[in-house]
């Protein structure tokens, strides 16, 4: 893990001012926690001279002698022997606990195969490696167009060069052997490089590509995990899960490691289970085991010609065991009382009260439904009454207010009657004619369309008027 105060600023930590390399190896990945880095050792010559320094930001480890007597502090930059030149790496463990990791990968501290540390990396040894760091990016889609070309069916994962730039390594996939001798020659004339050419499988390149898994956190095989153990389907069948193929398998396209976490506990609880009581003999028939609870204790059976589960006690099921042995079989099974999440009372959850606001839904139905009806022709209640077209709105102020009293009838009359009058019948559009009742005539105002106010007033003409003076 990081120190507390790390933090990334313009994509360098901030917080431990290594500029690249957290010492407390939080920025590399499958990093080691050196909790033996603090305990004194009173002989520095009986202590361990081998050094653990990654490559690739951690994504592959080697062991290097220190044949020098300096100390490599955790996070520093060396350079150390190469193919024909040197490389560059990060240091990553060094002291006792280098001893106990080289004894779990049963490797001699005496080794002719390890290597040595030359120097602390200088300028010059960073600005090389920097160079050919930049063109791995060109040379992975360089490579992979050529064994596309070839028509060999592999899969180049990645490409890392050494830092001086003699050396490139190509890491790659296959299901089954490929001869790629034309392939490590068309390489090492388009690269100018010496090539070497390493298989790894398919979890491998999951750690070295990384990513997010299923449970939201980075890749175990990209974060920690470096021993890759087999996974098969027993595994999950132990834990009761579902033999999904796509649930269970990775971003790798295997079975998931992490069943293998939780396995043992489930291990634990299976061994208060009884053997051998797959089938237990009754006699509606044989009733056979489908699942174990471990949580509950319980065993689940079903009875041919039914599809209901009957669910038995362990003691219920040794029980049963033991009348079979003796050539006994039980009437019914005893099922077990499976109290269920939902039956039990549900308790109160607190209320908690919005601060910033409270919508009303009910709000938002009512303009919805306003939106509704316009679109549909038909408003509200209230608008159909008063745009109904079978109905003018004279006639039904006529009939709305009949219960009024007679004052009320002749201002309704008066309002009515105008000086324009109605409409002619030919005439379309605007308000619908009045029905006037039989027998009542016509309103003299009605008759004289063009009459006006006071006939006995004289009408002015102005355009007459300016006729005479000329």
């Amino acid at each position: 893990m990081g120190c507390s105060s790390c933090g990334t600023k313009d994509g360098k930590p901030s917080g431990c001012k290594s500029n690249g390399g957290c010492s407390s190896g939080g920025c590399n990945r499958l990093n080691v926690h050196d909790w033996l880095a603090n305990l004194p050792f009173t002989d520095p010559a009986v202590s361990c001279r081998i050094v653990e320094v990654t490559f690739s930001n951690g994504s592959r480890k080697e062991y290097f002698k220190n044949t020098t007597l300096h100390h490599f502090n955790k996070g520093e930059l060396v350079s150390v022997e190469g193919v024909g030149g040197f490389d560059v790496g990060m240091v990553n463990l060094s002291g006792e606990l280098v001893r106990m990791q080289l004894k779990k990968k049963r490797i001699a501290e005496d080794s002719a195969e390890l290597k040595k540390i030359l120097r602390r990396a200088t300028e010059v040894d960073i600005q090389k490696w920097e160079e050919n760091k930049a063109r791995e990016k060109e040379a992975l889609a360089r490579s992979r167009a050529i064994a596309r070309q070839l028509k060999l069916s592999m899969k180049i994962c990645e490409v890392e060069f050494q830092a001086d730039g003699r050396k490139a390594t190509f890491f790659y996939t296959a299901e089954d052997r490929v001869d790629f001798r034309e392939l490590i020659k068309i390489y090492a004339g388009d690269f100018k490089v010496k090539v070497e050419m390493k298989q790894i499988g398919a979890r491998q390149e999951a750690a070295k590509v990384g990513g997010i898994g299923s449970c939201g956190r980075e890749l175990c095989c990209s974060s920690w995990l470096n021993d890759f153990k087999s996974v098969t389907t027993a595994m999950a069948r132990y834990q009761n899960l579902s033999i999904n193929q796509t649930k269970l398998s990775g971003q790798c396209g295997r079975l998931k490691c992490c069943l293998n976490y939780e396995l043992d506990s489930y291990l634990d609880a299976l061994q208060h289970f009884p053997d051998h009581v797959e089938v237990l003999h009754t006699t509606k028939g044989n009733a056979n085991l489908i699942k174990k609870d471990i949580f509950k204790n319980i065993m689940w059976y079903t009875l041919p010609d039914s599809n209901k589960h009957y669910p038995l006690t362990i003691d219920t099921v040794k029980k049963i065991k033991a009348m079979n042995e003796k050539g006994q079989r039980p009437d019914e099974l005893e099922t077990a009382e499976i109290v269920s999440s939902s039956s039990k009372a549900k308790e109160a959850e607190p209320q908690f009260v919005e601060l910033v606001g409270q919508i009303s839904l009910r709000s938002l139905d009512r303009n919805a439904q306003k939106r509704k009806g316009q679109r549909s022709g038909q408003g509200p209640r209230d608008s159909r009454q008063t745009n109904n077209p079978n109905q003018g709105p004279r006639e039904r102020t006529q009939s709305s207010s009949a219960n009024q009293g007679p004052r009320e009838r002749p201002k309704m009359q008066e309002k009515s009657t105008g000086a324009q009058g109605p409409k002619p019948q030919g005439q379309t559009g605007g308000r619908p004619q009045r029905e006037r009742p039989q027998g009542q005539a016509r309103p003299q105002a009605t008759r004289e369309k063009a009459a006006p106010k006071d006939p006995d007033a004289p009408r002015s003409k102005p355009s007459i008027q300016i006729n005479k003076e000329k």
